[in-house]
Protein backbone atom coordinates (compact mmCIF):
# COMPACT_ATOMS: atom_id res chain seq x y z
CA UNK A 1 0.00 0.00 0.00
CA UNK A 2 0.86 3.81 -0.61
CA UNK A 3 -0.73 7.20 0.12
CA UNK A 4 -0.14 9.59 -2.39
CA UNK A 5 -2.20 12.96 -2.85
CA UNK A 6 -4.76 12.28 0.03
CA UNK A 7 -5.43 8.82 -2.04
CA UNK A 8 -4.44 5.08 -0.51
CA UNK A 9 -3.63 2.74 -3.30
CA UNK A 10 -3.71 -0.47 -2.57
CA UNK A 11 -1.72 -3.00 -4.97
CA UNK A 12 -0.97 -6.34 -2.56
CA UNK A 13 -3.18 -8.75 -3.92
CA UNK A 14 -5.78 -10.71 -1.72
CA UNK A 15 -5.59 -7.79 0.77
CA UNK A 16 -8.63 -7.27 3.11
CA UNK A 17 -9.84 -3.73 4.04
CA UNK A 18 -12.21 -3.16 7.21
CA UNK A 19 -13.07 -0.70 9.75
CA UNK A 20 -12.12 -0.17 12.92
CA UNK A 21 -13.01 2.58 14.89
CA UNK A 22 -12.34 5.83 12.44
CA UNK A 23 -9.68 3.87 10.82
CA UNK A 24 -9.07 2.01 7.72
CA UNK A 25 -7.34 -1.52 8.67
CA UNK A 26 -5.11 -3.19 5.83
CA UNK A 27 -4.46 -6.72 6.33
CA UNK A 28 -3.41 -9.79 4.66
CA UNK A 29 -3.56 -13.68 5.72
CA UNK A 30 -4.56 -12.26 8.93
CA UNK A 31 -2.17 -10.23 9.28
CA UNK A 32 -2.28 -6.48 9.63
CA UNK A 33 -0.53 -4.64 7.26
CA UNK A 34 -1.46 -0.84 8.38
CA UNK A 35 -4.16 1.39 9.81
CA UNK A 36 -5.09 4.84 8.44
CA UNK A 37 -7.47 7.31 9.55
CA UNK A 38 -10.53 7.92 7.25
CA UNK A 39 -10.17 11.63 7.66
CA UNK A 40 -6.95 11.67 6.27
CA UNK A 41 -8.20 10.52 2.84
CA UNK A 42 -10.58 11.64 -0.03
CA UNK A 43 -10.16 7.91 -1.77
CA UNK A 44 -8.70 4.46 -1.79
CA UNK A 45 -7.74 2.71 -5.34
CA UNK A 46 -8.04 -1.00 -5.44
CA UNK A 47 -5.71 -2.77 -8.32
CA UNK A 48 -6.68 -6.77 -8.43
CA UNK A 49 -8.14 -8.68 -5.85
CA UNK A 50 -8.36 -6.35 -2.94
CA UNK A 51 -11.71 -6.81 -0.96
CA UNK A 52 -13.82 -4.09 1.21
CA UNK A 53 -15.96 -5.16 4.21
CA UNK A 54 -19.54 -3.88 3.98
CA UNK A 55 -18.44 -1.40 7.56
CA UNK A 56 -15.87 0.06 5.68
CA UNK A 57 -17.76 0.75 2.14
CA UNK A 58 -20.63 2.25 4.59
CA UNK A 59 -17.87 5.01 6.36
CA UNK A 60 -16.38 5.96 3.07
CA UNK A 61 -19.96 6.86 1.67
CA UNK A 62 -20.63 9.15 4.59
CA UNK A 63 -17.63 10.68 4.57
CA UNK A 64 -17.28 11.08 0.99
CA UNK A 65 -14.33 9.05 0.32
CA UNK A 66 -14.70 7.87 -3.07
CA UNK A 67 -13.22 3.86 -3.56
CA UNK A 68 -12.59 2.60 -7.02
CA UNK A 69 -11.79 -0.52 -8.14
CA UNK A 70 -9.16 -1.53 -11.08
CA UNK A 71 -7.47 -4.70 -12.62
CA UNK A 72 -4.35 -5.41 -11.35
CA UNK A 73 -3.13 -3.97 -14.77
CA UNK A 74 -5.35 -0.84 -13.74
CA UNK A 75 -8.14 -0.90 -16.19
CA UNK A 76 -10.99 1.09 -14.62
CA UNK A 77 -13.69 -1.48 -13.68
CA UNK A 78 -16.48 0.55 -11.12
CA UNK A 79 -16.37 3.54 -8.32
CA UNK A 80 -18.24 3.72 -5.25
CA UNK A 81 -19.66 7.10 -3.61
CA UNK A 82 -21.56 8.71 -1.26
CA UNK A 83 -24.65 10.85 -2.03
CA UNK A 84 -22.87 13.57 -2.20
CA UNK A 85 -20.26 14.21 -4.66
CA UNK A 86 -17.95 16.41 -6.06
CA UNK A 87 -17.85 14.84 -9.40
CA UNK A 88 -20.11 16.46 -11.26
CA UNK A 89 -18.55 19.84 -10.27
CA UNK A 90 -15.49 18.80 -11.20
CA UNK A 91 -17.48 17.70 -14.77
CA UNK A 92 -18.25 21.23 -15.14
CA UNK A 93 -15.18 22.56 -14.28
CA UNK A 94 -14.05 20.83 -17.16
CA UNK A 95 -16.64 21.40 -19.56
CA UNK A 96 -16.13 24.98 -19.22
CA UNK A 97 -12.09 25.00 -19.44
CA UNK A 98 -13.19 22.95 -22.91
CA UNK A 99 -15.32 25.80 -24.01
CA UNK A 100 -12.75 28.78 -22.88
CA UNK A 101 -10.57 29.25 -25.80
CA UNK A 102 -7.75 30.56 -23.51
CA UNK A 103 -8.22 27.96 -21.18
CA UNK A 104 -7.94 25.31 -23.81
CA UNK A 105 -4.61 26.73 -25.43
CA UNK A 106 -3.29 26.92 -21.22
CA UNK A 107 -3.54 23.22 -20.84
CA UNK A 108 -2.54 21.96 -24.32
CA UNK A 109 0.50 23.99 -23.53
CA UNK A 110 0.99 21.77 -20.35
CA UNK A 111 0.83 18.85 -22.00
CA UNK A 112 3.03 19.39 -24.76
CA UNK A 113 5.39 21.10 -22.94
CA UNK A 114 5.80 17.32 -20.96
CA UNK A 115 5.87 15.74 -24.32
CA UNK A 116 8.16 17.56 -26.01
CA UNK A 117 10.54 18.16 -22.86
CA UNK A 118 10.17 14.03 -22.46
CA UNK A 119 11.27 13.78 -26.51
CA UNK A 120 13.96 16.36 -26.45
CA UNK A 121 15.38 14.37 -23.15
CA UNK A 122 14.96 10.92 -24.69
CA UNK A 123 17.51 12.26 -27.71
CA UNK A 124 19.79 14.37 -25.47
CA UNK A 125 20.50 11.35 -23.11
CA UNK A 126 21.38 9.29 -26.82
CA UNK A 127 23.37 12.51 -27.93
CA UNK A 128 25.41 12.73 -24.64
CA UNK A 129 26.21 8.48 -24.93
CA UNK A 130 27.25 8.95 -29.24
CA UNK A 131 28.13 12.34 -30.30
CA UNK A 132 25.84 12.20 -32.49
CA UNK A 133 25.78 15.44 -34.47
CA UNK A 134 22.17 14.90 -36.05
CA UNK A 135 20.83 13.98 -32.59
CA UNK A 136 22.96 17.12 -31.11
CA UNK A 137 20.97 19.35 -33.51
CA UNK A 138 17.37 17.64 -33.15
CA UNK A 139 18.34 18.54 -29.51
CA UNK A 140 18.39 22.08 -30.10
CA UNK A 141 15.55 22.25 -32.78
CA UNK A 142 13.28 20.64 -29.72
CA UNK A 143 14.89 23.35 -27.05
CA UNK A 144 13.65 26.33 -29.39
CA UNK A 145 10.12 24.94 -30.36
CA UNK A 146 10.01 24.56 -26.07
CA UNK A 147 11.26 28.16 -25.58
CA UNK A 148 8.13 29.09 -28.26
CA UNK A 149 5.77 27.41 -26.28
CA UNK A 150 6.26 28.77 -23.12
CA UNK A 151 3.29 32.26 -23.63
CA UNK A 152 2.13 31.13 -27.01
CA UNK A 153 -1.90 31.63 -26.11
CA UNK A 154 -3.20 29.86 -29.72
CA UNK A 155 -4.86 26.93 -29.70
CA UNK A 156 -3.89 26.12 -33.60
CA UNK A 157 -0.40 27.62 -33.44
CA UNK A 158 0.29 25.31 -30.29
CA UNK A 159 -0.91 22.24 -32.61
CA UNK A 160 1.57 23.36 -35.17
CA UNK A 161 4.37 23.73 -33.07
CA UNK A 162 3.51 20.46 -31.74
CA UNK A 163 3.56 18.72 -35.43
CA UNK A 164 6.74 20.61 -35.99
CA UNK A 165 8.68 19.03 -33.29
CA UNK A 166 6.85 15.54 -33.85
CA UNK A 167 8.41 15.48 -37.07
CA UNK A 168 11.77 16.32 -35.76
CA UNK A 169 12.00 13.91 -33.46
CA UNK A 170 10.82 10.81 -35.34
CA UNK A 171 13.38 12.44 -38.66
CA UNK A 172 16.34 11.39 -36.19
CA UNK A 173 14.14 8.20 -34.00
CA UNK A 174 16.14 6.10 -36.24
CA UNK A 175 19.21 7.06 -34.51
CA UNK A 176 18.20 5.79 -31.71
CA UNK A 177 18.07 1.95 -32.97
CA UNK A 178 21.71 0.28 -32.98
CA UNK A 179 23.48 0.07 -36.03
CA UNK A 180 23.54 -3.22 -36.58
CA UNK A 181 19.87 -3.63 -36.75
CA UNK A 182 18.64 -0.70 -38.17
CA UNK A 183 18.81 -2.33 -41.89
CA UNK A 184 17.06 -5.26 -40.54
CA UNK A 185 14.10 -3.31 -38.67
CA UNK A 186 14.19 -0.27 -40.78
CA UNK A 187 11.82 2.88 -39.59
CA UNK A 188 11.13 5.42 -42.37
CA UNK A 189 9.12 7.57 -40.51
CA UNK A 190 5.87 7.72 -38.15
CA UNK A 191 2.83 5.92 -40.00
CA UNK A 192 0.06 4.60 -38.69
CA UNK A 193 -2.95 2.44 -39.46
CA UNK A 194 -2.01 0.21 -40.68
CA UNK A 195 1.82 0.97 -39.48
CA UNK A 196 4.42 0.50 -42.43
CA UNK A 197 7.29 -0.91 -40.49
CA UNK A 198 8.35 -2.77 -37.70
CA UNK A 199 9.27 0.02 -35.10
CA UNK A 200 6.19 1.63 -36.19
CA UNK A 201 4.01 -1.75 -34.89
CA UNK A 202 5.50 -1.59 -31.95
CA UNK A 203 4.86 2.29 -30.83
CA UNK A 204 0.92 1.21 -32.03
CA UNK A 205 0.90 -1.12 -29.94
CA UNK A 206 2.49 0.50 -26.59
CA UNK A 207 0.37 3.24 -27.91
CA UNK A 208 -2.95 1.67 -27.61
CA UNK A 209 -1.78 0.05 -24.28
CA UNK A 210 -1.32 3.57 -22.99
CA UNK A 211 -4.21 5.24 -23.83
CA UNK A 212 -6.05 2.33 -21.99
CA UNK A 213 -4.07 2.70 -18.99
CA UNK A 214 -4.29 6.61 -19.17
CA UNK A 215 -8.48 6.67 -20.00
CA UNK A 216 -8.73 4.31 -16.44
CA UNK A 217 -6.83 7.22 -14.37
CA UNK A 218 -8.86 9.92 -15.89
CA UNK A 219 -12.51 7.79 -15.01
CA UNK A 220 -10.99 6.93 -11.82
CA UNK A 221 -10.82 10.46 -10.46
CA UNK A 222 -14.41 11.29 -12.09
CA UNK A 223 -12.95 13.35 -15.15
CA UNK A 224 -14.40 12.42 -18.64
CA UNK A 225 -12.36 11.43 -20.78
CA UNK A 226 -14.11 12.04 -23.83
CA UNK A 227 -13.79 15.99 -23.57
CA UNK A 228 -10.27 17.26 -24.17
CA UNK A 229 -7.88 20.63 -24.84
CA UNK A 230 -5.02 19.63 -27.27
CA UNK A 231 -7.34 17.08 -28.78
CA UNK A 232 -10.83 18.75 -29.52
CA UNK A 233 -14.04 16.09 -28.72
CA UNK A 234 -14.94 13.35 -31.73
CA UNK A 235 -17.77 10.36 -31.47
CA UNK A 236 -15.89 8.06 -29.67
CA UNK A 237 -12.79 9.34 -28.92
CA UNK A 238 -11.27 9.65 -25.36
CA UNK A 239 -9.46 13.00 -26.17
CA UNK A 240 -8.54 14.00 -22.84
CA UNK A 241 -6.58 10.71 -22.37
CA UNK A 242 -4.88 11.72 -25.52
CA UNK A 243 -4.07 14.90 -24.34
CA UNK A 244 -2.75 13.48 -21.02
CA UNK A 245 -0.62 10.58 -22.59
CA UNK A 246 1.19 12.90 -25.20
CA UNK A 247 4.00 13.49 -21.79
CA UNK A 248 4.07 9.51 -21.46
CA UNK A 249 4.49 8.59 -25.14
CA UNK A 250 8.47 9.31 -25.00
CA UNK A 251 9.08 8.32 -21.22
CA UNK A 252 7.32 4.89 -21.16
CA UNK A 253 6.46 3.47 -25.24
CA UNK A 254 9.46 5.44 -27.06
CA UNK A 255 11.66 3.71 -24.77
CA UNK A 256 10.40 0.85 -23.81
CA UNK A 257 9.84 -0.24 -27.72
CA UNK A 258 13.66 0.96 -28.40
CA UNK A 259 15.00 -1.35 -25.31
CA UNK A 260 13.37 -4.62 -26.87
CA UNK A 261 14.41 -4.11 -29.96
CA UNK A 262 18.51 -2.98 -28.83
CA UNK A 263 18.75 -5.79 -26.38
CA UNK A 264 17.23 -7.77 -29.97
CA UNK A 265 14.34 -9.31 -27.13
CA UNK A 266 11.89 -8.88 -30.09
CA UNK A 267 13.29 -9.00 -33.96
CA UNK A 268 11.87 -9.03 -37.30
CA UNK A 269 11.14 -12.40 -37.26
CA UNK A 270 8.28 -11.35 -34.91
CA UNK A 271 5.90 -9.68 -37.18
CA UNK A 272 3.83 -10.56 -40.13
CA UNK A 273 3.36 -8.67 -43.19
CA UNK A 274 -0.56 -7.72 -44.04
CA UNK A 275 -1.90 -8.23 -47.49
CA UNK A 276 -2.57 -4.72 -47.59
CA UNK A 277 0.95 -3.81 -46.51
CA UNK A 278 0.59 -3.47 -42.89
CA UNK A 279 3.00 -4.98 -40.33
CA UNK A 280 1.55 -7.00 -37.48
CA UNK A 281 2.86 -8.94 -34.31
CA UNK A 282 2.71 -11.82 -34.40
CA UNK A 283 0.82 -14.38 -31.04
CA UNK A 284 3.33 -15.04 -29.25
CA UNK A 285 5.34 -12.01 -29.24
CA UNK A 286 2.10 -10.01 -28.79
CA UNK A 287 2.12 -11.79 -25.32
CA UNK A 288 5.31 -11.00 -24.78
CA UNK A 289 5.59 -7.02 -25.31
CA UNK A 290 1.89 -7.49 -22.56
CA UNK A 291 4.45 -9.24 -20.25
CA UNK A 292 7.34 -6.30 -20.73
CA UNK A 293 4.90 -3.35 -20.47
CA UNK A 294 3.56 -5.10 -17.21
CA UNK A 295 7.20 -5.22 -15.90
CA UNK A 296 7.69 -2.03 -16.98
CA UNK A 297 4.53 -0.50 -14.62
CA UNK A 298 5.95 -2.68 -11.09
CA UNK A 299 9.55 -0.57 -11.46
CA UNK A 300 9.88 2.14 -9.08
CA UNK A 301 10.78 5.76 -9.54
CA UNK A 302 10.77 9.39 -7.74
CA UNK A 303 7.48 11.18 -9.17
CA UNK A 304 9.25 14.74 -10.69
CA UNK A 305 6.73 16.79 -8.73
CA UNK A 306 5.88 14.99 -5.79
CA UNK A 307 9.36 13.50 -4.70
CA UNK A 308 8.13 10.32 -3.73
CA UNK A 309 8.79 7.07 -5.04
CA UNK A 310 6.03 4.95 -6.56
CA UNK A 311 5.62 2.34 -9.34
CA UNK A 312 5.59 3.10 -13.22
CA UNK A 313 2.10 2.02 -13.07
CA UNK A 314 1.37 4.66 -11.06
CA UNK A 315 2.49 7.98 -12.86
CA UNK A 316 -0.99 7.66 -14.78
CA UNK A 317 -3.07 7.88 -11.43
CA UNK A 318 -0.53 10.74 -10.54
CA UNK A 319 -1.03 13.03 -13.09
CA UNK A 320 -4.62 12.67 -13.18
CA UNK A 321 -5.11 13.47 -9.82
CA UNK A 322 -3.34 16.25 -10.26
CA UNK A 323 -5.05 17.39 -13.47
CA UNK A 324 -8.05 17.33 -11.36
CA UNK A 325 -6.93 19.47 -8.81
CA UNK A 326 -6.49 22.15 -11.40
CA UNK A 327 -9.45 22.00 -13.34
CA UNK A 328 -11.53 21.95 -9.71
CA UNK A 329 -8.67 25.19 -9.07
CA UNK A 330 -6.86 24.04 -6.35
CA UNK A 331 -3.67 23.93 -8.47
CA UNK A 332 -2.42 27.14 -10.20
CA UNK A 333 -0.99 25.69 -12.59
CA UNK A 334 -0.86 21.55 -14.01
CA UNK A 335 2.52 20.23 -13.68
CA UNK A 336 3.49 17.78 -16.31
CA UNK A 337 5.32 14.79 -16.11
CA UNK A 338 8.89 15.44 -17.27
CA UNK A 339 12.15 12.86 -17.17
CA UNK A 340 15.34 14.67 -16.29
Amino acid sequence: MKQHLNTLFVTTQDTWLSKEGECVVLSLEGEKLGKIPLHTLQSIACFGHVACSQYLLERCAQLGITVTWFTEYGRFMAAMQGPTTGNVLLRRAQYRLADSPEASARLARFFLIGKIGNCRTVLQRQARATGEPALAAAVETLGGILRGLLHEQDIAVLRGLEGDAAHRYFEVFPLLIKEEIRHDMPFCGRSRRPPRDEMNCLLSFFYALLAQDVRSALEGVGLDPAVGYLHRERPGRPSLALDMMEEFRPYLADRLALTLVNRQQIRSSDFIRTEVGGVQLKDKARKEMLVAWQERKREEVEHPFLRERMSVGMLCHMQARLLARHVRGDLDAYPPFAIR
